[in-house]
């Protein structure tokens, strides 16, 4: 499963999509949108460079605020590198550029898993007052540890996040880091983070500006959960987003035998297992403090409906 959509805002600002050949008038102001730019292999001749270029030339780069790298070409052929090399080089023209996210691809384009991915954080380096990074696909993804100083929101979505992307995100010194969402994802596509490794993050030690925190799309999600209730990077917390995973009741029952969760505004848990009566236990422990907690998408396990059967809302 890999079914994503396009993006639909980026600092809060609608995604547009760039047309080379569209009128003048037709844009919104350079600073209203988040624009992708994006080619289509089969049925445009032009490179990503050029429809780039054409992109820089045709909106007042110094106004861009939000840029959307959607398809570049072949994704599961040609890497990341390229485009990011070009918007890097274009860091003297954007020089408003707040907000980037790295392959805006649907299942269509390419499955989530076939994205062939780089050093992201070349970006980062480039653009010192991003506020806003995401990433989709975890192939090849490079993430050393790095330092940068304004950002505020960080997303990798994958169908399977390697664990020393995990390490260098947890490596590095954000000190404005205010959101941090990753998808896990499953080790038949290369996730092969254990909770262990999140122990960094959830000790409270790491990215002091935390506030929302997102662990989804895990084929863990219990151990995940059983991890969460104890640690003390919660409390500080005012968004857990446990959900798109395999989560059940043993899952739900360890989140609400560890610490309160009372403070939370919003508990994510939507795409489970849970059975009837533990959505019940999860919605009356929380929901009267006030806790919004999301329990749609309740699934039925594959197969005889044992835990082996629950599978993540993306993989390939």
């Amino acid at each position: 499963m890999s079914d994503v959509d396009h993006l639909h805002e980026l600092l809060g600002l609608p995604a547009v999509d760039f047309q080379h050949d569209a009128s003048d008038g037709s844009r919104p102001a350079a600073g209203a949108a988040a624009w992708r730019v994006f080619v289509e292999p089969y049925e445009d001749e032009r490179t990503w460079e050029e429809e780039f270029a054409s992109f820089l030339a045709a909106v007042d780069p110094a106004g861009v605020r939000a840029l959307v790298i959607g398809q570049w070409g072949e994704a599961y052929e040609e890497d990341s590198s390229y485009p990011i090399g070009l918007v890097t080089a274009a860091a003297d023209r954007l020089t408003s550029l707040e907000a980037v996210f790295v392959g805006d691809l649907t299942m269509e384009e390419a499955e989530i898993s076939w994205i062939q991915q780089s050093d992201v954080t070349a970006l980062l380096a480039a653009y010192p007052a991003l506020v806003e990074f995401g990433v989709r696909g975890g192939s090849e993804l490079v993430f050393p540890p790095t330092r940068h100083e304004r950002l505020r929101s960080l997303t990798i979505e994958t169908g399977g996040l390697p664990v020393e992307v995990v390490r260098g995100v947890l490596d590095s010194e954000l000190p404005a880091l205010e959101r941090l969402d990753l998808w896990l994802g499953v080790s038949g596509y290369g996730g092969d983070v254990d909770v262990a490794d999140l122990a960094p993050l959830l000790s409270g030690t790491r990215l002091p500006a935390l506030r929302h925190l997102g662990l989804r799309n895990s084929e863990v999600e219990n151990e995940i959960a059983a991890a969460v209730a104890s640690a003390p990077l919660v409390a500080r917390l005012r968004t857990l987003d446990l959900s798109c995973g395999t989560l059940g009741d043993e899952g739900a029952a360890a989140l609400l035998e560890g610490q309160p969760l009372t403070h939370l505004e919003v508990l994510d848990l939507h795409h489970h297992f849970l059975s009837e009566q533990m959505e019940r236990r999860v919605s009356d422990a929380l929901e009267p403090h006030g806790v919004r907690v999301d329990l749609s998408e309740r699934c039925e396990p594959w197969g005889d409906g044992g835990p082996e059967g629950r599978y993540t809302t993306v993989s390939e």
